[in-house]
């Protein structure tokens, strides 16, 4: 029976939302089937974002109306009935998973001290122990006016207070406590913070005074207590959630940039001239629509570079437009959201103070900066032990993606990315810089690059974002380029041409330690990305090629498979030189290499040009390797099925268990990786790049962002083990 945790609160707006996701993610790393369930919804009609992002989670495989309980307005009508069918529903979802994160109520429509009582009520029936989060933020009393989301810091003994009542109402309900996480905590507190709670903790659990000192663990028995810090784009709205909360409509604009960040609120009743020096950066700007002349200026301000990117702009009052403003701003081709409503100020600027920041999935940075900030300060190793979940022994693709990023960011290395103009490129850099993956180098003009990444709402200040026609580095490297291609009579003239290539620009960059390693090819060919590298990084000592594999990420199985992209027809020597670098490539990435090279023929049964390639490319991986498990000729379904391989090849040690799968030309490999990634839903993560004295990785042309951020993992982990 799949175990579970219930995550509750004492209060609306606390911030579960980043708890469920930082949960579910934890659990999604340690167990193959991971469900959610949500106890409460507001209603049947419109669909509950919460569990809407938990369901978009990679490895959540459920569907939407499977996964909720009951409405408020059932809990209304018949409390009782309502218990009775969350428990049936939670069971149905629960027969299907390993583990279950179940999202109580929002307090959000009936919201009063019964409700966490209710919530109590429904996880002691279903045996799901109780995160309880606690909100470190009053509801009241905004810090500052103009700054969306903010609001005063709890004091300690405020947090403790709540932490008394909150664990009054869960006893009585007969809920089990696991742990206490104080959401949204003052940083400059957080040791006072926990120790208050933990006090309260032990006062309830063991009836000690709770003013007694807090035990020098600094942690109660069994029970966690974490505390996470306050981000301010988790907390303030976007602006989609704004033109909601006003009732608006978008006139122009790129309706991608909804999902940013609104930070402060401008409230724009003045004249041109004074409202441009009180543009703040992330601000929304509220203008009247008869006041074309601020809306023009705002527009061109935030265009110029010279005054603070705003987040969107709200015209208020419902004037419609006229003509040629309409014709001029769509000749600005302007990205800025505009949203119009029928709203007066005062009102349009009341909507927008009270809306509250969502994380959805359609937010890249919410999503990446909730995963930040819980895995920064909730240690997942300890809530695995405390759930009793251990390591499942299958691995599944999101696992073993999560061991990549792990592995990465435990030596956290510097990548260079030369395509600083694609957008995939930008959005997989800041998921990178946020997880704490691997420190970055991005190849553009630094205004271009960073302005693009504001607009698309991603943050990627982290990163150094370098021209490629910078005069200093062109320079060394065009000496240095010069001097290795000196055999073929190239000057450092035509080497200052080359160089300026991004490719090159990056190559160059790792050769001179400057970057650790290259992912590039989202727009360039591969060809483009790896001739740099045959040029320039070379080989390594006792390989003669540079080959690829793909790690393909079954259900529950990683196995390595090359070469797939790289050399067409490949020699017997070229194939043995394949089959030690992807042997080689699977221990890196914790795969046990068992080595089969792939024939149409397995074993002595058959003979030909063909055959006779592998059986001899088989030999001197033998000789060369001798401690390596290998076995060729040998068919795929011999290699891989362990019945199939009773029969065609008893007593080995491959056979039926390989783990690398060498092919015997690009063709079979090529069209293998693809069959299998199409037809079994295999992740196929790379290419990626084996044989050369330091990491430089291609990427597909159509590479998702998810591709871009593992292959960036693979080339941090591939330049730890090459610095060693």
């Amino acid at each position: 029976m799949a175990q579970s945790i219930y995550i509750t609160s004492a209060e609306g707006h606390s911030g579960k939302s980043t708890v469920a996701l930082g949960v579910l993610d934890a659990l999604s790393h340690a167990t193959p089937r991971v469900g959610v369930f949500r106890a409460i919804a507001r209603s049947t009609v419109e669909r509950d974002y919460v569990l809407e992002m938990l369901l978009d989670h990679d490895g959540v495989d459920l569907p939407y109306d499977d996964c909720i309980g009951v409405t408020y307005d059932d809990v209304r009508h018949d409390p009782d009935a309502a218990l009775a069918t969350i428990v049936e529903r939670y069971k149905a979802v629960q027969a299907q998973c390993d583990a279950v994160v179940v999202v109580g109520s929002d307090y959000t429509d009936v919201g009063s001290p019964a409700e966490l009582a209710y919530n109590a009520r429904i996880a002691a029936n279903l045996g799901a122990p109780v995160l309880l989060v606690l909100g470190g933020r009053s509801a009241q009393n905004q810090t500052q006016p103009e700054q969306l989301g903010s609001s005063l810091p709890r004091t300690p003994a405020e947090m403790g207070q709540i932490a008394d009542l909150a664990l009054a109402e869960l006893a009585h309900g007969r809920a089990k406590l696991f742990a206490v996480v104080a959401n949204r905590a003052d940083p400059e507190r957080a040791d006072e913070t926990l120790d208050a709670i933990r006090r309260s903790i032990r006062a309830h659990l063991e009836g000690a005074a709770p003013a007694a000192p807090v035990p020098a663990s600094g942690q109660h028995s069994s029970v966690p207590v974490w505390a996470i810090p306050e981000d301010r784009y988790l907390v303030a709205p976007s602006m989609r959630g704004i033109m909601r909360s006003v009732d608006g409509e978008m006139l122009a604009g790129d309706p991608d940039r909804l999902t940013r960040e609104a930070l402060a609120v401008v409230v724009a009743g003045m004249s041109m001239v004074n409202v441009l020096p009180r543009l703040l950066e992330g601000a929304v700007v509220i203008i009247p629509a008869d006041r074309s002349e601020v809306l023009l200026a705002t527009l061109l301000a935030n265009a110029s570079g010279t005054f603070p990117s705003i987040s969107g702009v709200v015209l208020n009052g419902g004037f419609e437009l006229p003509e040629p403003v309409t014709r001029l701003i769509d000749g600005l081709g302007s990205s800025v959201p505009i949203i119009t409503t029928e709203l007066g100020t005062y009102e349009t600027a009341v909507r927008i103070m009270g809306t509250r920041g969502r994380l959805a999935a359609d937010s890249q940075r919410r999503y990446d900066t909730a995963l930040a900030l819980f895995e920064q300060s909730v240690d997942t190793d300890e809530l695995l032990v405390a759930f009793g979940l251990a390591r499942a022994t299958v691995v599944t693709p999101l696992m073993f993606e999560f061991q990549l990023i792990e592995r990465a960011r435990a030596e956290r290395k510097r990548i260079v990315l030369p395509e600083g103009d694609d957008d995939r490129v930008l959005r997989a850099a800041a998921t990178v810089l946020k997880r704490g993956i691997a420190d970055l180098v991005i190849l553009g003009e630094p205004f271009e690059v960073r302005a693009r990444a504001i607009e698309l709402g991603i943050d990627i200040q982290g990163a150094e974002v370098l021209s490629p026609l910078d005069a200093v580095h062109v320079h060394k490297f065009a000496e240095e380029y010069a001097r290795l291609r000196a055999h073929k009579g190239v000057t450092v003239g035509q080497a200052a041409d080359t160089v300026t290539d991004v490719s090159y620009f990056g190559t160059m960059m790792v050769h001179l330690g400057l970057a650790d390693g290259m992912v590039s090819g989202a727009a360039h060919t591969t060809a483009h990305t790896i001739r740099p590298a045959f040029e320039i990084i070379k080989t390594r000592p006792g390989v003669s090629v540079v080959s690829s594999v793909f790690l393909m990420a079954l259900a529950d199985r990683v196995l390595v498979y090359g070469d797939c992209a790289v050399i067409p027809d490949p020699t017997s020597e070229q194939l043995a030189d394949i089959a030690i670098s992807s042997a080689a490539t699977a221990a890196q990435f914790g795969i046990d290499p068992r080595v089969a090279m792939l024939s149409y023929s397995t074993g002595e049964s058959g003979s030909g040009a063909d055959v006779e390639k592998v059986r001899d490319a088989t030999a001197l991986v033998r000789s060369r390797a001798p401690e390596l498990l290998v076995e060729g000729p040998i068919q795929y379904d011999a290699a891989a099925d362990a019945a199939v391989a009773a029969a065609k090849m008893p007593g080995s040690a491959v056979a039926g268990r390989a783990t690398v799968f060498v092919f015997p030309d690009l063709n079979t490999g090529n069209n293998t990786y693809k069959a299998v990634q199409r037809s079994a839903g295999a992740v196929a993560i790379g290419p990626v790049l084996q044989g050369l004295n330091k990491p430089i990785n291609d990427l597909s042309r159509g590479a998702l962002v998810d591709d871009i951020v593992n292959t960036i993992a693979i080339t941090a982990i591939q330049a730890q083990e090459a610095g060693r």
